[in-house]
């Protein structure tokens, strides 16, 4: 007995669950915008230093203009970089016009100087983006990543303090609020005056982006009957990836960044509006001691989905009856101590942390610097984003007939495999390696997929939300660290791809360790999860003990063991 079985009188998976989970589901469609727009609001186009223009130059040089083209002005001023392209960060200090027309193309006696007159970028990718607003280029080149490093450290703030907030809180109040918080300072964000202001906001922002997503996740599971997460949780996942392939049709679309800013950001005012219409999770409200308001919520269920003779028949005695158990321990306050203060809740909140870390880790190594790839970064985002739909259908079915724990194993293996096979791939052959990163994406997408799920379904009601944040924090620190990672390309080409690869492995064996979830109720307390993982362990080892038994009196009776086995053969 328990709150599954109200789910199941009440309808199971009925009209209610339906809008339920379309309505949390369809602002994933530009949840994925905000992760990965930094490739387009803070993408890096050509440049070089600005020169004089003619007119300029026809007053300070004794040179005739006319006859001389744009580009042999630019050999005049902009020296050149291995030889054949122009520098992007230095100009000569005095104008050579000995080289116009010569096959000479660099005087390396020359002084030269750091742009004096700003940059020129070139526009045939983006119009605008903050590179182009605030010259983050040359010296001041570490801060176009360093935005994003912000932005994901407002994820792992918002991870931290939403989590906790909710299950203090509740969901639906939480959600609300980040709703409102991401549509208004992320909009806020395109109107920008300076570098400065704009990481303030972006930080802001992100910390609404972990809200939005660990409440509408809880929501959804907390009110899905137990045989319907698998599938609930999968689709839910879709409408992250086409939110990437939407990112880069609006995107393309949209090549002044504070347009795209607004374009990804201001229908969260809409989502906003439509939370409200949500239900509170009557788990958590029963837990919490507001059993008569959570009855409200369930008869409102019962309703929706055509069953109103249950408005009758559960009333608050039955509701209290059906969580007894659960609603004698919800007198306790858990904190992010409980995730670690018994011994199976401490084994499944360490692993977790590490397949957390290393999904992220691995995802955003790949997923957050397309220009790297050297084609158009609009059709590489596309790429990225269509490769989830197998990578995610694979693991629904995996998901549905293996179970959590193989798939999650295995999603976090294969990655490492493509990893590591690209390693080995010469250089020169960008297209295979470009392929490798797809595939390699999209293991880590399938991961992606089964850890949200997979943590939901480990972690009791009573700390779900603070469990979800704790692990999700890690997942943070490894979107954080990954770009950072590739600096030590310069020590040795191949070592970001060994540490995120030799993550993954670690990670996958770790997740051997997870209990199975699959068609399991969700449990409500700290006592269920442990209690469960003690009858597992009680029936492994009563199996032991038969398997001992039958040795042993194999060993004393081989003829009658032996004509037993034929006829269980038989």
């Amino acid at each position: 007995m328990g709150f599954a079985d109200v789910l199941d009188q009440v309808g199971g998976f009925g009209r209610f669950q339906f809008i339920h989970v379309a309505l949390l589901s369809i602002p994933g469609l530009l949840m994925a915008s905000q992760n990965l727009l930094n490739n387009f609001t803070a993408g890096m186009p050509g440049h070089r230093c600005s020169v004089p223009n003619r007119t300029s130059l026809a007053l300070s040089h004794n040179v005739s203009l006319s006859e001389l083209s744009d580009a042999q002005i630019l050999q005049a001023f902009i020296p050149t970089a291995d030889g054949s392209r122009l520098s992007k960060c230095r100009r000569y200090t005095e104008a050579q016009w000995h080289l116009v027309g010569t096959n000479v193309s660099n005087v390396t006696e020359a002084d030269t100087e750091t742009c004096p007159d700003g940059w020129t970028y070139e526009k045939t990718e983006f119009l605008k983006t903050i590179v182009t607003e605030w010259d983050l280029v040359c010296a001041l080149g570490p801060l176009r990543r360093m935005s994003q490093t912000i932005y994901m450290g407002g994820v792992l703030a918002g991870a931290i303090i939403f989590g906790g907030l909710s299950d203090r809180f509740g969901r639906r109040a939480l959600l609300i609020w980040s709703h409102f918080q991401l549509a208004t300072l992320g909009t806020c964000t395109a109107l920008s005056p300076s570098y400065l202001a704009y990481c303030i906001l972006r930080f802001l922002t992100g910390m609404s982006v972990s809200g939005v997503i660990l409440n509408a996740f809880s929501l959804q599971m907390e009110w899905i009957p137990t045989k319907s997460r698998t599938v609930v949780g999968s689709i839910a996942s879709f409408f992250f990836t086409v939110g990437q392939v939407v990112l880069a049709g609006v995107a393309y679309s949209l090549r002044d960044w504070r347009q795209l800013q607004v374009a990804v950001c201001a229908p969260f005012y809409i989502f906003f509006i439509c939370s409200w219409w949500f239900s509170e999770s009557a788990r958590w409200l029963v837990l919490n001691r507001r059993s008569a308001e959570a009855l409200k919520h369930i008869h409102r269920v019962a309703r929706i989905n055509k069953r109103p003779e249950m408005v009758e028949k559960i009333t608050l005695e039955v509701l209290e009856s059906h969580m007894h158990k659960e609603v004698q321990s919800s007198t306790t306050v858990f904190t992010a101590y409980d995730l670690m203060r018994t011994p199976v809740m401490r084994k499944i909140s360490v692993c977790l942390i590490f397949v957390w870390f290393s999904t992220s880790f691995a995802y955003y190594g790949l997923a957050m610097d397309l220009q790297k790839f050297g084609v158009n970064i609009y059709l590489v985002q596309l790429i990225f984003g269509a490769v989830d739909f197998p990578a995610k259908l694979g693991a629904l079915m995996a998901l549905t007939f293996v179970g959590r724990r193989v798939t999650q194993s295995a999603c976090l293996f294969l990655s490492a495999i493509v990893i590591f096979a690209n390693i080995f791939v010469p250089a020169e052959l960008q297209t295979v390696r470009t392929a490798l990163a797809v595939l390699g994406k999209g293991f880590t997408s399938a991961s992606f997929t089964c850890v949200y799920l997979y943590t939901g379904e480990l972690y009791p009601t009573v700390i779900r939300q603070t469990g979800m944040g704790f692990s999700s924090t890690m997942a943070r620190v490894g979107s954080m660290a990954a770009p950072a990672v590739l600096i030590l390309e310069d020590v040795l080409p191949a070592l970001p791809s060994i540490i995120y690869g030799g993550s993954a492995v670690l990670a996958g064996i770790l997740a051997i360790f997870l209990p199975e979830t699959l068609n399991v109720p969700l449990p409500d307390t700290i006592e269920d999860v442990e209690e469960k993982c003690k009858d597992e362990g009680d029936a492994i080892k009563d199996q032991g003990q038969r398997q001992t038994v039958a040795m042993e009196d194999m060993k004393e009776n081989p003829e009658v063991d032996g004509k037993a086995t034929g006829l269980n053969a038989l």
